[in-house]
């Protein structure tokens, strides 16, 4: 016996329906989480920002932690996928790749200055959120040390010191696009580009 066709609305498959109201939940969270801080951005007020209710906040997510949790992820993948896309270019020179690494990672957190208060600012007021971008950070550290290694080759720094500085650049860069979103320091995004990558083609290697 051939088993039902599962219905469908609007076109959609139920999966696809639930695939579509998580984001719009992860949308809301940047959203409410980025205007109204930690606070602010209870279930509740996330839930009336997407047009959703509770019962289909618990389809995707167990708590509101989870969901600001994994909208920073979110930031994380697009900043990380377009690094490295930049980096391991294959046209270009090694500055100049450098350079459109570091442009995307800003562009993604000044463009959209929500992007940036979650990524740098919001997540760092608050457990267990701070913690994970701890994590998060350190996580991009590695990635500068290894990519350094990968271009560097002979040149690079030996792997403890290429953590170090790759925590070092990745923590400075941070601390710059934070100074920018607080309106602390007078610099345009464009000036953050070119003073890190200046920075990491100085420190990068021997």
């Amino acid at each position: 016996m051939t088993p039902p066709t599962p219905r469908r609305y609007a076109g959609l498959s139920g999966d696809q329906r639930s695939a579509l109201r998580r984001e719009s939940l992860l949308e809301a969270g940047l959203e409410v989480f980025a205007a109204a801080g930690n606070r602010g951005a209870t279930m509740t007020a996330i839930c009336a920002q997407a047009k959703l209710t509770e019962r289909y906040f618990y389809e995707s997510f167990t708590s509101r932690d989870e969901l600001l949790q994994k909208v920073l992820d979110g930031l994380a993948d697009e900043v990380r996928d377009a690094g490295l896309a930049a980096l391991r270019a294959s046209d270009g020179t090694l500055e100049q790749r450098v350079r459109h690494a570091i442009t995307s990672f800003v562009s993604i957190l000044t463009d959209d200055p929500r992007k940036g208060r979650v990524a740098m600012i919001e997540s760092a007021a608050f457990e267990p959120l701070r913690t994970h971008r701890r994590a998060v950070l350190r996580g991009f550290a590695q990635m500068v040390a290894d990519e350094a290694t990968r271009m560097y080759g002979d040149r690079a720094w030996p792997p403890h010191q290429g953590q170090i500085n790759g925590l070092l650049f990745v923590g400075g860069l941070a601390e710059l696009v934070t100074a920018w979103l607080n309106d602390e320091i007078a610099i345009t995004p464009e000036e953050i580009v070119e003073a890190a990558t200046y920075q990491f083609i100085s420190t990068a290697h021997r």
